[in-house]
């Protein structure tokens, strides 16, 4: 029995663990690489396996740095089983085509740059394409429902536990058997925190032998969710009354639908203006959330509560889906009003058309609700940039700056602490998907089992 970390090992992107038992080998996620050019440069790299040798793949959520390669991975000769909720297998499928999409354009773009400078340089490739994502859907299978084990093959069982980080997600235990021996290993995949709005808290997590544990936020503790609450009510509600409009750069897939829920309850308790002209700008965002209605198994009581009031918990009255190009291009004459737009980071989507046309006013407010990656505009924002680079056009940094950590999908210290006291006392935890400087400060915090911290392509024996 081995494991092998092919992804997220001392960095946050990318996540990809190998274990080996009874000849079958399984992998935990398939994530694309994010961030600057160099780490997205990593996903044409060598996976560090034969994609054909791989059995099964177990993924977690539906995160582009979790599936993000599954395409890749079919492309090059996996012919395995993907094991998943049904709820993830949906968000998967928007974010791997969409993915598609953006290498499609991205490598049509460039090689149009080329031809023009009648360069010499190779034609570049899409690292995979439209037809690429949809052939990989071939391989999914539904998970009949958490808690239930699930046996790959004699002496490999799984067991899926509701991770609370974005719907459908999970935690994942293997159970594995060789040699007369027995191993019991547990995958946090991505934890989300105790009472957010819209997903159920984290399940208890089982006892396991090894626990591989994400450390996002293993340095810091978030700010309490209610004056997080309060402090978006306050941007917004001063950024309005200065005529500025509010950009909210955010992830699609739970961040989006978890500002809409606030939203609409911020107007109905009269914390917000009762027609608060609000404005969703991103096609993926806005086919996030028809996914999150269809999966009303996934929520909370207080969400079913709204539901059962016969309320949407996404809809409020002054929202307006933005759909094509052109509309989106029409808002640069917006004033006085919130807009919500992808990508989270800044890296791509039309949040940096926003920013463009918004960052160097004064009135205009920028709220960061989500996790900024080194090297990307976000975390330049945000660490006090007075210029930068949106789009090649050099552009001042005047409006002001909002970080609300409260809003994070990822468990903060505490609640990793918390995560992992509730394993049973693993002999060993290896840490990934987190900053070297996360993980080694969390790991100061786990005095009762032995730390790791693994890089690219190491392997452990079980």
């Amino acid at each position: 029995m081995r494991i092998t970390f092919h992804g997220a090992a001392r960095n946050v992107t990318g996540s990809c663990h190998q274990v080996e038992c009874q000849g079958k080998r399984i992998l935990i996620d398939c994530g694309l690489y994010q961030g600057n050019r160099e780490m997205a440069e990593e996903n044409r790299n060598d996976f560090g396996f034969d994609p054909a040798s791989i059995d099964f793949l177990l993924l977690t959520h539906g995160h582009l740095d979790h599936c993000g390669r599954i395409p890749l991975l079919s492309r090059l000769g996996f012919k395995g089983t993907v094991l998943t909720t049904a709820a993830t297998r949906e968000l998967a499928r928007l974010v791997m085509l969409d993915s598609a999409r953006i290498q499609e354009e991205e490598a049509r773009y460039r090689n149009y740059k080329a031809n023009r400078r009648r360069s010499r340089e190779e034609q570049v490739e899409p690292l995979y394409n439209t037809l690429d994502a949809l052939n990989c859907l071939d391989t999914f299978v539904d998970i009949a429902s958490f808690d239930q084990p699930h046996d790959l093959c004699p002496g490999i069982r799984t067991t899926f536990y509701d991770a609370g980080h974005i719907l459908g997600s999970a935690c994942i235990l293997l159970e594995l058997e060789e040699g007369g021996k027995q191993r019991r290993v547990l995958f946090s995949g991505d934890l989300g925190y105790n009472g957010r709005a819209i997903l159920p808290d984290p399940a208890t997590p089982p006892h396991a032998d090894t626990v591989i544990m994400e450390s996002t936020y293993g340095d810091r503790l978030h700010k309490p969710l209610e004056p997080s609450i309060k402090e978006l009510y306050q941007a917004i509600n001063t950024t309005i009354a200065r005529n500025g409009n509010v950009l909210i750069p955010s992830f699609a897939l739970e961040r989006t639908q978890e500002l809409l829920y606030y939203l609409r309850e911020g107007i109905e308790q009269e914390r917000l203006p009762r027609h608060l002209q609000v404005y969703l700008d991103s096609p993926m965002a806005v086919s996030a959330t028809q996914i999150f209605r269809r999966h009303r198994e996934c929520f909370d009581e207080e969400t079913w509560a709204v539901i059962s009031a016969g309320r949407d918990p996404f809809e409020l009255p002054g929202l307006e889906i933005i759909r094509d190009t052109a509309e989106s291009m029409a808002l640069k004459h917006v004033r006085g009003a919130v807009i919500i737009a992808g990508s989270g980071m800044c890296t791509g989507g039309r949040i940096r058309h926003h920013l463009r046309h918004n960052l160097w006013r004064r009135e205009a407010s920028v709220v960061f609700v989500g996790y900024a990656a080194g090297g990307t505009l976000a975390r330049q924002i945000i660490e006090g940039a007075e210029v930068v680079k949106v789009m090649q056009e050099e552009v001042e940094v005047n409006a002001e700056i909002y970080t609300i950590g409260g809003f994070s999908a990822h468990a903060d210290q505490q609640e990793l602490l918390n995560w992992h006291a509730q394993t049973g006392q693993p002999e060993r935890t290896f840490l990934v998907h987190g900053e070297v400087e996360a993980m080694e400060v969390l790991a100061a915090h786990l005095m009762e089992t032995k730390v790791e911290m693994p890089d690219l392509h190491q392997s452990f024996e079980l």
